[in-house]
């Protein structure tokens, strides 16, 4: 067996990683590279021809984790793309949303660069197009967690519940008597919603994420008391309240506080949009799977009270409606996407709320470097949004608690629960200081060898 990190590596976004079996070609992921830095790379061809891979195994429906795929499917490749039903059902929405906004995007750009006459840095073509993403789409196989499955001549894998996001799991895969495990994103326990991680068989190599390796989350019964005083605070003083949030989990974490927040009148009745086409489909997602609820949730339902629903929450599907939010006059809540900012209708509202001091920007999420939600946190005298330069003058937040990434203990935890406990550790998905910092202590701690690979290379399991 042989592993290749084709994203991911030393840093936190572009998820992919080769594994040949014997005659077999293997890819984990094909995720987007969302940093500024790295964007290039999504342009780039892959290393290895897209017709020669396989089938690819899909740890969980993040934009950095399934960003590529209709790419390498315009690329040539023809073969099974295997996840979970949930992640099947999310990437679809994550994917056709993705074409339709570089589409878009593009459009916007190639004007605004002619207006300004100067060059694009890259191409003037959509990464990939809503046609690229329908075919990988249909190249889904759905299966269930726990479930082993050949997929490929002598080669085995099955997937375990990791909690980061709906339908997202730990992919475990067997070949002549070899192991390797790969963590993907792994979640946190005692979150709303979703049930906690799941601990999967150990394997020789596991190759583990590293997003927060250097830090501890301050605990999640803090969440309701934070996010009330940001929600109270913002509504005295009669400004907006505006969340960056990925649409798939981030979003519904939030409704769901909400939702505990207004039923316990520790905030004023609020009108709340959930401004992105993409959440509001991921949302029903939610409503279809309920089998992935923890026991929490099920009390709720078992109530009359779904978590993602409350009065005064607006689904905001269409362009205008979008628009009309900005015409408001009071205090409202807008949950858009993206999480970091990258893309789509937050950058509209950002643009409207960041120069007025009485509205808040409060972020749910990590924000990788490079991206306009890292240069906001920063808090700069002035951000380009859309081309333009507008003064930052908006209260900025970040609630930490809300990340759906296990922390520098939970993911020491999740290691040693493993059984047997692996024999190599591979790092990726984190910053190269913290991926680097977080090997060392592994290697201390466990007595495991532990390594941080670069970008494509290769290493024998």
């Amino acid at each position: 067996m042989k592993l290749t990190l084709l994203g991911a590596a030393r840093t936190v976004t572009g998820s992919c990683t080769l594994l040949e079996c014997g005659n077999s070609r293997i890819l984990v992921d094909c995720g987007y590279f969302q940093e500024r830095k790295f964007q290039k790379l999504n342009w780039n061809d892959f290393p290895v021809p897209p017709a020669s891979i396989d089938v690819l195994l899909l740890t969980h429906a993040h934009l950095d984790h399934c960003g590529r795929i209709p790419r390498l499917v315009a690329q040539g490749f023809r073969g099974r793309i295997l996840s979970t039903d949930a992640s099947a059902d999310i990437a679809r929405i994550v994917m056709l949303d993705s074409a339709r906004i570089q589409e878009e995007d593009l459009r916007q750009k190639q004007k605004r660069h002619e207006r300004e006459k100067r060059r694009s840095p890259y191409p003037y073509e959509a990464l990939y197009t809503v046609e690229d993403a329908e075919r990988a789409v249909s190249q889904f196989e759905p299966l269930h967690f726990e479930e082993k499955t050949e997929i490929a001549p002598g080669v085995f894998a099955t997937w375990y519940e990791s909690g980061h996001i709906l339908g997202a799991a730990s992919i475990r895969v067997e070949h002549e008597g070899k192991s390797v495990l790969f963590s993907g994103d792994l979640g946190r326990s005692d979150m709303p919603i979703l049930r906690d991680p799941v601990p999967p068989p150990g394997a020789d190599v596991v190759l583990l994420e590293s997003t927060y390796g250097n830090r501890d989350h301050a605990p999640n019964d803090h969440i309701p008391d934070q996010l009330a005083d940001v929600i109270n605070r913002t509504h005295k003083e009669g400004g907006n309240l505006i969340i960056p949030s990925f649409a798939v989990e981030r979003s519904q974490d939030i409704l769901y506080h909400f939702s505990q927040l207004l039923a316990a009148k520790r905030i004023p009745p609020t009108l709340v949009f959930l401004d992105s086409p993409m959440a509001v489909r991921v949302t029903e997602v939610f409503r279809r799977n309920r089998e992935l609820f923890d026991d929490e949730t099920w009390e709720l339902i078992e109530q009359g009270l779904h978590p993602t629903d409350f009065p005064g929450l607006q689904l905001s599907r269409s362009r205008d409606q979008s628009k009309a939010i900005n015409r408001i006059r009071g205090s409202v809540c807008v949950i858009a996407g993206s999480g970091m900012c990258t893309g789509g209708r937050i950058k509209h509202h950002l643009a409207h709320n960041i120069s007025r001091p009485e509205s808040c920007i409060l972020f749910v999420g990590y924000q990788a470097p490079g991206t306009l939600g890292r240069q906001i946190l920063e808090e700069p005298d002035e951000v380009r949004i859309m081309g333009r330069p507008i003064p930052l003058r908006a209260r900025i937040e970040q609630l930490q608690g809300f990340s759906g990434h296990a922390d520098r203990s939970e993911l020491s935890h999740w290691l040693k629960e493993l059984n047997p406990p692996p024999k190599r550790i591979l790092l990726n998905h984190g910053e190269e200081e913290v991926s680097l910092g977080f090997a060392e202590e592994l290697n201390q701690g466990m007595g495991i060898p532990v390594e941080v690979p670069r970008y494509e290379e290769t290493l024998e399991i």
